[in-house]
């Protein structure tokens, strides 16, 4: 290490689990950490809500700002970690004051992120400062290094994976132990895995930010969150992990997005974000990911598929990936956040799903008369839908006396089975929403 270059200044803002754990890695493995950035790490100010609250770290040495936008404005800051969380509000106010003022935020924020990661671009763009967030998606694996970096010389054909631990955790024990989704959100939450509003989880929105980060960096494009299209897993039984299980699948929560060729004469590309569960086949690389881990699938026209795998949160696998991005800093390796300088971050469309074509697993609640599997399936006839199989059961008793009927398509394009479905909505024979569930091509 050079002895005469002087300490990277940090100014730490937000002492959670993930502030902490910064501090802690950077006490347990300072020689390492400092050897190979090239230079010390030195956090000199914190900001939290509560300055007396213990919380099993020492902060004396520190300077404390009861106002974190204050630490951009400090003269022994150089570069400022974000995470206190929140896509607006302070931190958002503390990010733009850090990139204003010529500093580097590094910031494992992916609300923030998804929603403001333009402006935040730009404003790192006039003012010189470095912008970094590894630790926004998927924890402590460098996805985000991997794409922007590693398979920089490749043209990315899809990016797709499990992005919510919460989520997989929960689809994980469903499958293991036959548990309904309330059972297994319950026991999720007991054990930390879940917070006390799982919202963001369930319904796929934490996901949602991850992919709309992803596909900005792999697409060179702008970053467009209200373009991914979201479903949860909120829907998903006890019955239908059974079902696909006997079908040779599994289910999880799945964000993919691709690119098409320019469309309409418009000269620019267009996109598809999705998140949504899925029907993932035995085979995949996927479907042996459990409990709460993320994978993330690039796939590359020279490299092929990559596959990052491991720890999505948790105070270490974070810190881990700020520590990462603090390195990167120290080196002076800076570059666009988003793989291509700001400017020529294309404005993509957004690509028409109806026209794309794959398989799906749909199923019924229906009620247990004469016809109703009639009346499914011509719709599906009328449609342009092939069956390639189906599976009715009947279920207990005191449910009414209602039947699952679950059917796999063959392939074929997804408006077709838009059109079968609206044939049959209002029906008196569906006792509630059919649930679709495409299968993951390979």
């Amino acid at each position: 290490m050079n002895g005469a270059q002087r300490p990277l200044r940090i100014g730490l803002a937000g002492l959670g689990t993930v502030g902490c754990g910064v501090i802690r890695l950077l006490d347990a493995n300072r020689a390492l950490i400092e050897a190979r950035a090239g230079r010390q790490l030195q956090i000199t100010a914190v900001s939290a809500r509560d300055r007396t609250r213990d919380r099993g770290v020492d902060l004396s040495a520190f300077a404390f700002e009861s106002d974190m936008t204050a630490l951009a404005e400090r003269d022994d800051v150089d570069v400022v970690i974000e995470a206190a969380g929140g896509s607006d509000g302070p931190a958002l106010e503390l990010a733009g004051a850090t990139l204003g003022a010529g500093k580097g935020l590094v910031t494992a924020n992916k609300a923030m992120v998804a929603h403001h990661g333009l402006e935040l671009a730009e404003r790192a763009a006039q003012s010189g400062a470095a912008l970094r967030f590894e630790a926004a998606v998927a924890g402590g694996i460098p996805v985000i290094k991997g794409l922007r970096e590693g398979a920089a010389a490749n043209s990315i054909d899809r990016i797709y994976g499990i992005l919510n631990g919460t989520c997989n955790y929960i689809l994980t024990r469903m499958e293991s132990t036959g548990a309904d989704f309330a059972d297994a959100l319950a026991e999720a939450q007991e054990l930390g895995f879940a917070e006390a509003d799982p919202s963001f989880d369930i319904e796929g929105v934490d996901a949602a930010h991850k992919l709309a980060i992803l596909a900005a960096i792999g697409f060179g494009a702008k970053v467009d969150f209200n373009g991914v299209a979201i479903s949860g897993i909120t829907q998903v039984s006890a019955a239908d992990i059974s079902q696909a299980k006997a079908l040779g699948f599994v289910i999880r929560l799945v964000g993919v997005a691709d690119c098409d060729d320019p469309q309409n004469g418009t000269g620019r590309s267009a996109l598809l974000q999705r998140v949504r569960p899925c029907l993932v086949p035995l085979d995949h690389p996927l479907a042996n990911v459990s409990g709460p881990t993320n994978a993330v699938v690039a796939e590359g026209n020279f490299v092929g598929r990559l596959l990052f795998q491991g720890a999505g949160a948790g105070a270490g696998p974070t810190a881990s990936a700020i520590v990462a991005d603090l390195i990167d800093l120290a080196r002076g390796d800076a570059g666009p956040p988003f793989s291509l300088p700001v400017a020529e971050l294309e404005a993509m469309d957004r690509a028409d799903p109806g026209g794309r074509t794959g398989r799906d697993y749909i199923r019924f609640t229906v009620t247990d008369r004469p016809g109703v599997l009639a009346e499914i399936t011509a719709a599906m006839r009328d449609a342009g839908v092939s069956i390639e199989s189906l599976i009715q059961r009947g279920r207990a008793k005191e449910s009414g006396g209602e039947v699952l009927l679950a059917m796999v398509t063959h392939e074929g394009p997804e408006r077709c089975v838009a059109e079968a479905l609206a044939l049959l909505e209002g029906s008196p024979s569906l006792t509630s929403a059919p649930l679709v569930l495409p299968i993951l091509r390979d």
